[in-house]
């Protein structure tokens, strides 16, 4: 029986699509607060771009106020067709994007099947790029080989969601954070694609079945190149009325500088700056730490109050009563080395 293929580094996060009533927002949001660029195709759909690529954030006119899709570009055919053969190895249903969907979303072809907490996961080889300058306030933000940024989600089950990550793209765990927030402990893991220090985070409360965040993304995390970039919108994203979740701080384990502030569709979005990239030096001796603390400093919430608390408290009801999707085809066993 021939080994299985270790893909790790050949795949990054490349795009996520957002389904939104709030696309005035949006449009305000992405081009005047954070400065990306934004094309507005129709009065249905918005493109966030962060470079010279044609789509990072696809904002489409629906009523989940929620990420939907995240696209994962990977470096060839036959990575592609590695991952295909594992989602069909475990049964799991494929399809197709459209030439339409395909060209909203800025790539050549794209291929979907289920991914966890009903987020669809979408692959593609080959991204198209813009030929319009970009028009952007932000100077540059950090993409290439990194992907996008990384995505976080609170989940009832990070085992299963691990090894799903695992199981598909071979992510490698980058560390473990635990800590107290109130009465809860806070568990959470640093998932890898490549360099980026970490692709997904996962989130849960120990010893609790709860969710306490209404969307299925509990963050987004974004790059800039500088500094002042990251100080700018801040101050933007204040003076325009936007919400801000937790002030400027540094975390302990990748040592990035960010803010959290609320999108219009209710989950948070980090502007980060200078985290660890994991250069192969770094990779070839690495090993998993643990952390006490989420943050050295700063990462103070912003604007807590009744009805935000009170919202948690539903959410978490809710999940109580409504079973995650963990895509047990691809969670329930690990296959090959989880590190």
């Amino acid at each position: 029986m021939s080994a299985r293929p270790d893909i790790f580094g050949a795949a990054r996060l490349g795009y996520v699509v957002v389904e939104s009533n709030q696309l005035t927002d949006w449009h305000r949001f992405g081009a005047d607060a954070i400065g990306l660029h934004v094309d507005e195709l129709t009065r249905d759909t918005l493109r966030l771009r962060m470079d010279q690529r044609e789509c990072r954030f696809l904002i489409n006119r629906g009523g989940a106020e929620d990420v939907v899709a995240t696209g994962w570009e990977v470096d060839d055919h036959e990575t592609f067709e590695v991952i295909l053969g594992r989602v069909g190895a475990a049964g799991l249903p494929v399809a197709e994007g459209t030439e339409e969907e395909a060209a909203l979303r800025g790539v050549e072809r794209l291929w979907r099947f289920p991914g966890p907490k009903g987020i669809a996961t979408e692959v593609f080889t080959r991204a198209l790029t813009g030929d319009t300058p970009s028009r952007m306030r932000t100077r540059e933000f950090v993409t290439g080989r990194a992907g996008l940024g990384h995505l976080a989600l609170v989940t009832r089950n990070p085992e299963q969601l691990h090894t799903y990550w695992n199981n598909l793209l071979d992510l490698r765990l980058t560390d473990r954070i635990t800590e107290r927030i109130g009465p809860a402990l806070l568990r959470v893991r640093f998932l890898r694609a490549g360099e980026r220090h970490h692709s997904i985070a996962l989130a849960n409360v120990a010893g609790l079945p709860v969710d306490p965040v209404r969307t299925r993304v509990q963050h987004i995390n974004i790059q800039v190149a500088d500094l002042d970039d990251l100080l700018a919108s801040f101050h933007r994203v204040t003076e325009l009325g936007f919400a801000m979740a937790w002030s400027v701080g540094q975390h302990t384990n990748d040592r990035e500088l960010s803010y959290y502030c609320v999108t219009p569709s209710g989950f948070e979005l980090e502007v980060g700056w200078n985290p660890i990239t994991i250069t192969p030096e770094l990779e070839a001796t690495w090993e998993p730490t643990d952390y006490r603390s989420i943050s050295d400093w700063g990462h103070t919430p912003v604007g807590e109050n009744v009805m935000v608390l009170l919202g948690r408290i539903q959410a978490a009801a809710r999940s109580l009563r409504a079973p995650e999707e963990t895509v047990p085809a691809l969670s329930s066993v690990a296959r090959g080395t989880r590190r």
